[in-house]
């Protein structure tokens, strides 16, 4: 028996089945399962671009397995190699998928119905009955009023509606192109950046001024819009009931560009400010104690406010307060509490977010702070490990307590406020995306494909339907065509 010999695929071959793969519906879908999986280490795992003092704590605590998580991106996983793979396969398959299917939609909208069957009795909804010769002229009328296309044959109309339901699913997918493209030019020309800012203090928007902030990948620093921000009043009103938050008036002076004239703005939560393609939200609030530490030769080591994180609905707030120029250095582990009470259960805590009576309590540590180490800390905690502590205190406004070593006074509080400064140039892209692919899902699935033929054979009038993967309505709708053209009421 001869053996076939099969030919070799070639190089060409090879990378028309590669793209007709990669192109394929199912493909997409699992590069799109894909990509859902690979963002849940992103969820999990501190990320270095938020929280690179966890990320620390990683290398600190383990080693080693910080190590091999560091290799495989884990630490950076929306800027890792293969998650921008999968990203981009994604995308590529994507369009290489939709761009045919849109010609095709195009020309099939554009051509005419398919002719009339030669057996109309096999369809669905068939029905026959002796005419009197106008049954074409009143078809054709009530196939125009109704927006059918229609191709007129001898002795027969073929009408076909319902191309808004492909339509639909292909702009359903045009629409995930549009968000993807939106979201990748904002990873890659966009920033995100915050800042805490006490009433009367000023915030530039330069690098420095940020308590952190992210560059997209093709963000130059050069893009920051020059302005500046003043806080000059923050007022928020609270339901004396619920405790819940009833309005933030954010009151600002506001340069927009070197040299123009400072003019006064509000900002509220869901009204922010704008500079050109750069916004900038009112995002959170706390309260700031203002203190005075002295060390032991009675000189000021540190005079100012020093911002607490709210740890609740009533704001009770945590804070770290570091002197390292105080002789010895000393710090202060506090908690700010608005409304001062105590509790049998939970010891003294905050029942109302207005500062009704204030109290500063601080536990007081003297020994190296570990500044100097050079490794990252965060600015609202301290590494008590190597530190003594000498003392615990709970303070009204204006009182001092004075330990071995120096003194602290609570001078009062300014409430605080975090401006997010945002510019993200895809937003617009993202959202028109969002609204098209709603919109087209909501056509793909109520939108309905059918055809109607009307003949007549001889005297007799024949009349069916075919609904595209067995649509329900076809039935009404050919009972209303046939009232019609038969002239009954």
């Amino acid at each position: 028996m001869e053996q076939q010999i099969i030919p070799e695929i070639g190089s060409l071959g090879l990378l028309r089945f590669v793209w007709r793969q990669l192109t394929s519906m199912r493909t997409a879908l699992v590069l799109l399962m894909l990509l859902g999986i690979g963002a849940i280490p992103g969820s999990l795992i501190p990320q270095r671009s938020q929280n690179p003092m966890e990320v620390s704590k990683y290398f600190t605590d383990s080693p080693t397995l910080a190590t091999w998580m560091d290799r495989f991106s884990l630490f950076d996983v929306y800027a890792s190699p293969w998650f921008s793979a999968i990203y981009i396969l994604l995308f590529i398959s994507l369009i290489g998928c939709v761009l045919p299917r849109t010609f095709e939609l195009y020309k099939a909208s554009r051509a005419l119905p398919p002719e009339t069957p030669k057996n109309l009795s096999r369809l669905e909804f068939y029905q026959a009955w002796e005419g009197n010769g106008s049954e074409l002229e009143l078809a054709s009328t009530w196939f125009q009023k109704n927006h059918f296309r229609i191709r007129i044959s001898d002795g027969s109309l073929s009408a076909e509606k319902g191309f808004l339901r492909e339509t639909g699913n292909l702009f359903f997918h045009l629409a995930l192109i549009l968000i993807l493209i939106g979201v990748s030019l904002g990873s890659l020309y966009g920033m995100k950046g915050d800042a805490i800012v006490n009433k009367g203090e000023r915030f530039i928007n330069t690098p420095t001024s940020f308590d952190s902030i992210t560059y997209g990948k093709l963000f130059n620093e050069s893009s920051l819009s020059p302005f500046s921000i003043t806080v000059e009043d923050f007022i928020a009103k609270y339901d004396p009931v619920t405790n819940a938050p009833k309005d933030y008036v954010l009151t600002v002076s506001v340069i927009s560009k070197p040299g123009a004239t400072p003019e006064l703005k509000t900002v509220r939560v869901n009204s922010p400010l704008t500079f050109g393609s750069t916004r900038v939200y009112l995002q959170a609030n706390g309260y700031s104690p203002v203190v005075t530490v002295r060390d032991s030769t009675g000189a000021v080591a540190l005079q100012g406010p020093i911002p607490f994180l709210p740890q609740d609905g009533n704001l009770r707030s945590i804070g770290a307060i570091k002197a390292p120029d105080a002789i010895p250095q000393v710090g202060f582990v506090g908690s700010f509490l608005p409304t001062y009470e105590r509790s049998k259960g939970n010891g003294a805590i905050s029942v109302f977010p207005e500062p009704l009576d204030p109290r500063l309590l601080l536990s007081v540590w003297l020994g190296d702070l570990g500044l100097d180490s050079g490794r990252p800390q965060s600015v609202y905690r301290i590494d008590t490990s190597v530190m003594r502590q000498i003392g615990l205190k709970a303070l009204k406004p204006g009182q001092t307590f004075t330990y071995t070593g120096g003194s602290i006074t609570f001078e009062g509080f300014l409430p605080w406020v975090n401006l997010q400064v945002v510019r993200d140039p895809g937003k617009s892209y993202a959202l028109a995306g969002g609204i098209v692919a709603i919109l087209g899902l909501l056509a793909s699935l109520f939108a309905r494909r059918r055809r109607i033929w009307i003949r007549i054979n001889g005297s007799q009038i024949e009349v069916a339907g075919l609904a595209k993967n067995g649509a329900p309505g076809l039935h009404d709708e050919i009972a209303e065509f046939v009232t019609a053209i038969k002239g009954e009421k």
